[in-house]
């Protein structure tokens, strides 16, 4: 359980002072920008080497950012017909330390005891959306499209660890952001953020007894009056709610944030948002597309 100190949020950049690049490192081509759609700063980070360009935080691998948020949301956008690399040192109950990456470059998903690789599909991949079994072929991943969008990655350490690993989850000890990509924040938190709803919406349809809660507003991306979040920004959640089969590449599946979990290591709140009719019609797919006789994808 996260200590006060980050409940119910962490604001990573903001706390640990990115920009005065005390308490963080920067190596290579890390630049700070003021992006004029996001309103504020972001950094980019690029260069034809990703281990010679990174953001990385804590400032040394002997210190530990010891942050026990079980979901790490990752506010960034791939740069267009570029390559980008991440790796987060995440620590489990029993000490060890696991390397998870994720990575345009990566072709398949590999596994060791202490290192997790996910292939990252820079969009949604043909007739992959919100297909529960759908696989990552070598031609899915690639270089970002031109016209890539600001993303907002959840990623549930938790699950992670137990789903391809069973282990279970204590904290993260450490982020490195490689070249090529453009990066507005970072978030730790147990709570699931929903970055269509806003604070009005939330209120007025009391979602929060629901366990729908708005994304914090220095954590958002800005919506103009009359446009809808997801029709500017990507949002993907990884493992994808409500599964229990191991998947071998992280993309974007359905638009919805929040959908009822199945997976009893992860009980997450139903999407109140979306209608009786279309949530019948999930139901009536999922039955339809039921995983049972899929195997792993190693």
């Amino acid at each position: 359980v996260p200590a006060a100190w980050q409940r119910p949020y962490l604001n990573v950049f903001k706390h640990f002072r990115v920009e005065e690049w005390k308490r963080s490192a920067r190596e290579g081509d890390v630049t700070a920008l003021t992006d004029a759609r996001l309103k504020g700063t972001v950094y980019r980070i690029r260069g034809s080497v990703p281990s010679s360009n990174y953001l990385q935080l804590p400032r040394t691998g002997t210190q530990s950012l010891g942050l026990a948020g079980r979901y790490l949301y990752l506010l960034f956008r791939p740069m267009p017909r570029k390559h980008f690399v991440v790796h987060l040192d995440v620590t489990t109950e029993e000490k060890q330390v696991v390397r998870i990456s994720f990575s345009s470059l990566f072709k398949e998903f590999k596994s060791t005891a202490t290192w997790l690789q996910f292939p990252f599909v820079c969009g949604a991949a043909k007739g992959s959306a919100c297909d529960p079994v759908a696989k990552t072929s070598p031609h899915d991943v690639g270089a970002a499209p031109a016209d890539t969008r600001w993303t907002c990655l959840v990623l549930d350490l938790c699950s992670i660890l137990s789903l391809y690993l069973n282990r279970r989850y204590s904290h993260l000890k450490s982020v490195k952001l490689c070249s090529n990509l453009l990066v507005k924040n970072l978030c730790t938190s147990d709570l699931v953020f929903d970055p269509g709803v806003t604070f009005p919406e939330a209120r007025q349809a009391a979602l929060a007894c629901r366990g729908v809660t708005p994304m914090p507003r220095d954590m958002a991306f800005p919506v103009p009056k009359g446009e809808k979040w997801h029709n500017l920004y990507d949002y993907i959640r990884f493992p994808p709610e409500g599964s229990r089969l191991p998947y071998n590449s992280i993309q974007k599946s359905c638009p919805t944030p929040a959908a009822a979990s199945e997976d009893p290591v992860c009980q997450l709140p139903q999407l109140v948002t979306l209608t009786k009719a279309v949530r019948d019609r999930l139901s009536l797919v999922h039955r339809i597309t039921s995983p049972k006789a899929v195997s792993a994808p190693w």
